[in-house]
């Protein structure tokens, strides 16, 4: 959108970098579209136009420029939380220009020095710099303005762009919105550069609804819907790691392939925020969005460039290769509440913003297969959920057996030693790790497993910028590289929408599981299915128990030994063409744990 006529200086290590940004028309941005298909941006554009203006080209003229971001849904947590501290992050690190304001836009009644008040309690000064702290944040605060509406209201609204004027003072303008607001954007078309924030509908007939109501008034460039999950540090590593690494890319096929995993978790409940998420649970809400596009990423072919179409159109490709997902390849939940020693912890339906009877997901896990030569018959497995034992989002791919490994009778059944895995880790402690098989020092032959580890706060102590940072730079840039095309939007729709009315329409009863736990036993049923087993292995997960003082219980050995032999047993009394079905265990520890076992035709315990 902005591609010339305003001049940005940015500082990088006392180096200093410039670039140019320039309406797409040569003028200035546009205001606010009104009800009835009108615009205040065609009657400014129009003025622009009759006085004249032409790009702006010396250093005085561009002085004569002003910038405004105007975030609508200003004092929702969102706001709050991310994007008023993403815009002052950029203003801290000189990243925005000279003459800029902020204006928040919400329902709520508030005065200007209400708005800074609020607004102050999240802003830090985390970046590198800390000099001269207090001081931006008191410059950044007298730029922060305030104007309460309604968001159908065209006088509402005309009220707002009079005050933008004001503070623009007749310079020439450029304006950009930030709709931080659920699904109600009927009535908002018409803006140059609109940034759209998630939910993008609720289904393929919404979503396709408001990107018509957008493209009333809108080019496709010009509409910039936001995943912040595509401004996370690991998920733009991704592509730097098999496009820019000789032995990561001959990998990236079925052939080496055994599985990929897509991991989100959280380990608290809606906390207030259940009437929001009970109109659209777990899937809308991180699978369809976040994790799928984390896939498409991941899975895509190598673009021609990094140009952003270029990119967007090999995710495209990808999309529209997937097969539907079918409801018995998935498997949802919902959180209950129980008590952990003398604390009491809450069900999704105590809270009182959802209803009772809700039948609404907390968690879900489905397989997904994608039909194409690269990926043909290769599981990709995804997993979120809330109220969870612990926070944590990261990709894992996990690599196929050796063929005729000369150490397998070292291995046993212990798949998670005889299979390489990758993992990247995109929150918390963002990480990079590749898990081998190495000889443990010594004599005899004795096996490990170890991590070749990429810890980023370790060997990068600058402190990561926010996902919201880097997206609204990238908007103000006009980089559209991580922002979600129309087709893309459709072609993702296409995949969730039958399996979201289907599960709705026969009413699917979430299996509970208690808060804090790891999810509903169905999840590995559904991973057993496709021969893949989650997450961490029972090793890996012994130990980071004892790392925080916790201990299995002292029989645990004798009875996964008397067990195992139950288990042979039982194996040969199936037919030969069922004995890879998994069977599974459920031991309950201190903590609730489910310990799950593969046995593939022919492993023994």
């Amino acid at each position: 959108m902005f591609e010339g006529n305003m001049t940005f200086r940015m500082k990088d290590n006392q180096r200093t970098k410039s670039f140019q940004l320039k309406s797409s028309n040569g003028h200035s941005s546009s205001s606010v579209s009104l009800h009835d298909g009108s615009s205040l941006a065609e009657e400014h554009f129009k003025a622009n136009v009759q006085d004249g203006l032409s790009p702006v080209n010396s250093e005085s003229e561009k002085s004569e420029l002003t910038y405004s971001i105007t975030v609508v849904g200003a004092s929702g947590d969102l706001a709050k939380k991310k994007i008023f501290p993403a815009i002052f992050a950029l203003f801290y690190e000189d990243c925005l220009p000279k003459n800029f304001t902020v204006f928040g836009y919400a329902r709520t009644k508030m005065t200007d020095e209400e708005l800074r008040t609020m607004i102050s309690r999240t802003l830090t000064c985390r970046i590198d710099k800390r000099e001269n702290c207090e001081d931006k944040m008191t410059q950044f605060l007298k730029r922060c303005f305030y104007h309460s509406g309604q968001y159908n209201s065209e006088e509402n609204f005309r009220e707002l762009d009079i005050k933008l004027k004001e503070k623009e003072a007749g310079k020439l303008a450029n304006r950009l919105f930030y709709l931080s607001i659920p699904q109600i954007y009927s009535w908002m078309c018409g803006w140059t550069r609109v940034i759209v924030e998630k939910p993008f509908g609720r289904d393929s007939e919404s979503s396709g609804e408001l990107t018509r109501c957008l493209k009333q008034y809108l080019n496709e460039d010009q509409i910039f819907r936001i995943d912040h999950y595509l401004g996370k540090e690991l998920v733009e590593n991704l592509s730097v790691l098999r496009f820019s690494n000789l032995v990561f890319e001959p990998l990236w096929s079925r052939n080496y392939i055994r599985n990929v995993q897509l991991i989100f978790s959280e380990d608290f409940g809606t906390e207030g925020r259940g009437g929001y998420f009970d109109h659209y649970g777990i899937i809308r809400d991180i699978m369809q969005n976040h994790l799928l596009q984390i896939l498409a990423l991941f899975a895509m072919e190598t673009p021609v460039s990094l140009d952003a179409e270029d990119i967007r159109n090999e995710k495209v490709k990808v999309l529209r290769s997937m097969r539907p997902l079918q409801l018995e390849d998935v498997i949802v939940g919902q959180y209950k509440g129980h008590s952990k020693g003398d604390k009491s912890l809450p069900g999704y339906t105590d809270d009182p913003t959802v209803p009772k009877d809700s039948l609404t997901p907390t968690f879900a896990a489905a397989a997904l297969f994608i039909n194409n030569a690269r990926w043909d018959g290769v599981p990709f497995l995804m997993k979120a959920g809330k109220g969870l034992h612990t926070k944590r989002a990261e990709i894992r791919v996990q690599f196929r057996h050796v063929p005729g490994n000369l150490y397998k009778r070292k291995f046993g059944t212990d798949l998670d030693k005889a299979t390489n895995e990758l993992v990247l880790r995109v929150q918390p402690d963002e990480a990079i790790y590749l898990k081998i098989n190495n000889k443990v020092p010594g004599l005899g032959m004795r096996l490990d497993r170890s991590d070749l580890n990429l810890l980023f706060k370790a060997r990068y102590p600058r402190e990561i910028p926010d996902a919201y940072e880097r997206l609204l730079l990238d908007a103000i840039e006009g980089e559209r590289r991580l922002f979600i095309r129309s087709d893309e939007l459709d072609a993702a729709w296409a995949l969730f929408t039958p399996l979201l009315k289907e599960l709705e329409e026969k009413k699917i009863v979430p299996e509970l599981y208690p808060y804090g736990s790891r999810g509903p036993v169905g999840a590995h049923y559904l991973a057993a299915k496709h021969n893949v087993r989650w997450g961490m292995s029972a090793v890996r997960t012994r130990e980071m128990m004892r790392s925080s003082g916790q201990k299995f219980k002292a029989g645990t050995s004798s009875f996964l030994s008397s067990s195992c032999s139950i288990i042979q047993s039982l194996l040969h009394l199936l037919p030969r063409n069922k004995r890879r079905e998994a069977i599974f265990l459920r031991c309950s520890h201190d903590e609730g744990m489910v310990l799950s076992f593969l046995l593939p035709k022919g492993s023994h315990c």
